[in-house]
């Protein structure tokens, strides 16, 4: 069994989404950052960890790539082209849509009142606004980002898209609003947004 360290208003969500849909059993244990049952794990205090077999591993996109390729699922086989075009949208999620967000949090709450730059978020609006521009033409045709089944990147902008709403980070384009309502109605999100 897994154990699942982190809030699931955090990055933890992501992982508690993935075993959800991956039918695995874990327990999870809702630590905010920088507590002490994360710091044993993470120095640095971000949360998620997962703990894999006695081992901690932490970062939400590696736990996600970790567990989808150990489960075949949720993903397509490393080394494969279909496999590189998810690294690729995995990446520009990241680079695009979690940094931005992250930013804004950090000059909103995270960073000390004296270091913040609360101008520095307007930029970062309209960068996300023009990268959902950019990722509605790499979005394939069916219902998920990839085609017709669900694959790490849906579960990383499925998380920013709702911490953009949380946010007040607008979604501007109407096939990503269509997009969250499909992805947040799955089964498998309800079950890790009820935890």
């Amino acid at each position: 069994m897994y154990q699942v360290i982190g809030t699931s208003k955090s990055r933890a969500f992501r992982v508690l989404w993935m075993l959800e849909e991956l039918g695995q059993p874990y327990d999870h244990v809702p630590l905010a950052p920088h507590a002490e049952g994360v710091t044993s794990f993470n120095p640095a205090g971000k949360v998620p960890v997962l703990i894999a077999d006695g081992t901690p591993i932490t970062d939400s996109t590696a736990i996600l790539t970790y567990l989808a390729d150990r489960h075949g699922a949720l993903t397509h086989p490393a080394g494969t082209i279909d496999r590189a075009r998810q690294d690729s949208l995995t990446q520009f999620i990241l680079d695009e849509f979690d940094a931005a967000l992250w930013l804004a949090a950090r000059h909103s709450f995270v960073l000390p009142e004296e270091m913040r730059l609360s101008a520095i978020k307007n930029t970062l609006r309209w960068e996300f606004e023009r990268s959902q521009k950019t990722l509605v033409h790499r979005m394939a045709e069916d219902g998920f980002l990839m085609g017709d089944r669900l694959t790490v990147p849906d579960i990383i902008l499925t998380h920013c898209l709702t911490w953009a709403l949380a946010a007040r980070f607008p979604i501007v384009q109407h096939r990503l609003t269509d997009y969250l309502d499909r992805m947040r109605a799955r089964p498998a999100f309800q079950r890790a947004e009820a935890r």
